[in-house]
């Protein structure tokens, strides 16, 4: 599990490499990730934007931007948790993602929050870099 906290939220994430959804022999790999945001904060935040950064092993990397998550944008009040389930294909059997949330304080102001780099690995990369 890889986690970090900005501005007393910490947001942990788990990947897990999807073998019935890939195929190497047409260079798919899929990972399912489960993020947890846990608002230990005192402040009541609203997740309004995602912005991820999803590099494979060739160094290609491509940047995906967007409203919420998973369809929502979700109140998180103080000590509660919000947790989704997302996927991600690749052309290479190994890869990294990293990004940030946009948050909305109850007052109106917009701060980041960092998403821990995480590695996507599965069993058909020769050797693990991550």
């Amino acid at each position: 599990m890889y986690e970090r906290v900005t501005k007393g939220i910490k947001v942990s994430v788990r990947s897990t490499f999807l073998e019935n959804q890939s195929d190497p022999s047409d260079d798919l790999y899929v990972w399912s990730y489960t993020v947890r945001i846990h608002n230990r904060s005192r402040e009541t935040v609203r997740l309004r934007t995602r912005h991820w950064l999803i590099t494979n092993a060739k160094g290609l990397t491509e940047e995906v931007k967007g409203v919420g998550v998973v369809g929502e944008q979700p109140l998180i009040r103080p000590g509660e948790r919000y947790e989704y389930t997302s996927g991600v294909p690749l052309s290479t059997p190994s890869g990294m993602m990293v990004g940030r949330y946009g948050m909305e304080s109850e007052e109106g102001v917009l701060f980041e929050v960092d998403i821990p780099a995480f590695s996507l690995d599965s069993p058909h990369e020769r050797s693990r870099a991550h």
